[in-house]
């Protein structure tokens, strides 16, 4: 493995990184975002296309024989008000699809992603002379709606630049800064996102007698929701009902024809998301025959993703690279109930994938708060609006761990 040093490059991406953060853009409407990197990636002397997937960017350098490793960052920020007190904090507020005015930050760290490939881009385009084969990078929106990568494949992507070998990603976690964190087979929770509709029947709310109240019976069903993982799913499994959102009514005097809920369910292996959903659906049924219900509940799944699983024998190779570079900064890694839709670019290629994280907390406050059981109170995490990575070394460790991993195959290591 060739010796790796970007600390000149950090000096340059870093206003890159910050400009990004203070312009966080939503799903789909990365505009920006991605004319930025499509601009960097072909100063560097690499083939750009943008508009894949809608807002998504592609860049391929041919350097020799080889084979073709795919490294992607994905760019689109959530609808969240930044509350991190940074002087480059976001400031941007839009109108969401929903006609609602939220505040957008990059709260997940997509933005530190773009700054890594940018990059590793560099670097890798800097030292050429030692390695050979030819890079694919990705730039993919709307990650956090389970729906870019997709997308960009099914914008024809492997078509039109070639299919890879292997298939590379990242991201930040709320981990000590310099720390990068592994593990083979299932990573990521799969998701399923699930919209319910109580049918009850209006009417006065003096008179409740004469009506099926949908806010009692969405009550109900939000308690006994709780149960679901608790009594359907043993304890040897990993599985997360989360609801997220509850409407129902216009006015205290009123009682509502309907309710809706919106939920979240992770899981891991096939048959725990069988047992979730079936019991989900006896419970929203149940409900409303217990409140009397004239109509059956509506249950809608609004989007779905698979886990993501990690290819054992090339997340071995990379495990071992990140041994030799990086020394005793890697460190395993739990599962993670959140999800992610990486495994679309793998699945669509038929190749080996590894995704992997890299630490951007505070050394010394993570440590403390860990010695302190406080890690949940005082290390903000992904999605929270205080959630910020510390530049450095987060942008060098990221930067060193892509081109450690893509060098495993271009140099012939893999």
């Amino acid at each position: 493995m060739t010796t790796i040093d970007v600390g000149d490059l950090v000096g340059e991406l870093v206003p890159v990184y910050e400009d990004l953060h203070a312009h966080p853009e939503l799903s789909f409407a990365e505009h920006r975002t991605a004319g930025i990197a499509a601009e960097r990636l072909r100063s560097l002397g690499f083939e750009v296309a943008d508009g894949v997937g809608r807002t998504g960017v592609v860049a391929t350098l041919e350097n020799g024989p080889g084979p073709c490793v795919l490294l992607r960052a994905d760019m689109d920020a959530l609808p969240v008000a930044e509350e991190t007190g940074l002087a480059y904090a976001s400031r941007v507020r839009v109108t969401d699809h929903g006609g609602h005015d939220v505040g957008v930050a990059h709260a997940c760290g997509h933005d530190m992603h773009v700054t890594w490939l940018l990059g590793a881009a560099a670097e890798l385009v800097r030292t050429r002379g030692a390695w050979s084969g030819r890079l694919l990078l990705v730039v993919q929106p709307a990650e956090e709606v389970g729906a870019g990568a997709q997308t960009m494949v099914d914008d024809d992507l492997f078509g039109r630049f070639g299919r890879p070998d292997v298939c590379l990603g990242q991201h930040v976690a709320p981990a000590p800064a310099g720390m990068v964190l592994h593990r083979s087979g299932p990573v990521m929770a799969g998701a399923d996102s699930l919209h319910i509709r109580l049918r009850g029947r209006g009417g006065h709310g003096a008179s409740p007698e004469l009506a099926v109240d949908p806010v009692v019976m969405a009550a109900s069903t939000v308690l006994r929701l709780q149960t679901v993982v608790s009594r359907n799913v043993a304890a040897t499994e990993a599985a997360v009902v989360t609801v997220g959102t509850i409407h129902a009514g216009t006015k205290e005097n009123i009682i509502a024809d309907d309710a809706e809920l919106t939920l979240s369910v992770r899981t891991f292996r096939p048959h725990v998301r069988e047992q979730v959903m079936a019991a989900i659906e006896r419970i929203v049924h149940g409900e409303a025959h217990a409140a009397g219900a004239d109509h059956e509940p509506e249950i809608t799944v609004t989007g779905s993703f698979p886990p993501l699983v990690n290819s054992e024998e090339a997340t071995a190779t990379v495990a071992g690279a990140f041994g030799e570079h990086f020394g005793d900064r890697v460190m395993p890694l739990p599962l993670v109930t959140a999800s992610e839709d990486f495994g679309a670019f793998a699945a669509a290629a038929g190749c080996p994938s590894v995704f992997w994280f890299v630490g951007g907390t505070d050394a010394d406050l993570w440590t403390r708060a860990f010695a302190e059981n406080r890690l949940a109170q005082d290390v903000p995490w992904n999605h929270s609006p205080r959630f910020a990575p510390v530049q450095h070394p987060t942008i060098e460790t990221g930067i060193e761990a892509l081109v450690v991993a893509a060098r495993c195959w271009l140099e012939g290591d893999g």
